[in-house]
């Protein structure tokens, strides 16, 4: 799907998805008290010199936290400028500690499967970047 055909109805059936998985993904991102102790066992983040941006808890507050911000006001806009986070900046190796439990790869992959629904994903045959966790 193109960006020129992401349709009303297609936005209007993330919303509904949204709306759905509302209590287990709220749940989880009022239960992060970004204590920073997931950063540390973030490869991605020790690798690029502990840039915040690559902070576990930043990754899910700016991906689905953005998603649930926006609620009914959600657009194809607000779905591209978390691609860059949910495919990027995490590769869900499933590292991430959380003491208190939350599932950092369950938010991201909810985003990512968010996104891939409206045919927003990387472009894995450009060749003028490398991956960050190379």
């Amino acid at each position: 799907m193109g960006k020129e055909t992401t349709s009303t109805a297609g936005l209007e059936q993330v919303r509904d998805r949204l709306r759905r998985n509302r209590e287990p993904m709220k749940k989880m991102l009022s239960h992060c008290m970004r204590c920073s102790l997931c950063a540390e066992s973030c490869f991605l983040f020790l690798k690029n010199n502990r840039d915040p941006k690559y902070m576990p808890a930043y990754k899910v507050i700016h991906s689905v936290g953005t998603l649930y911000r926006l609620r009914g006001r959600l657009n194809r806009q607000a779905l591209e400028k978390i691609k860059e986070i949910v495919w990027h900046d995490c590769v869900l190796c499933q590292r991430c500690y959380c003491p208190i439990g939350v599932s950092v790869p369950r938010l991201i992959g909810f985003a990512r499967s968010i996104c891939r629904s409206q045919g927003i994903f990387p472009d894995y045959a450009r060749t003028d970047r490398q991956e960050s966790w190379l």
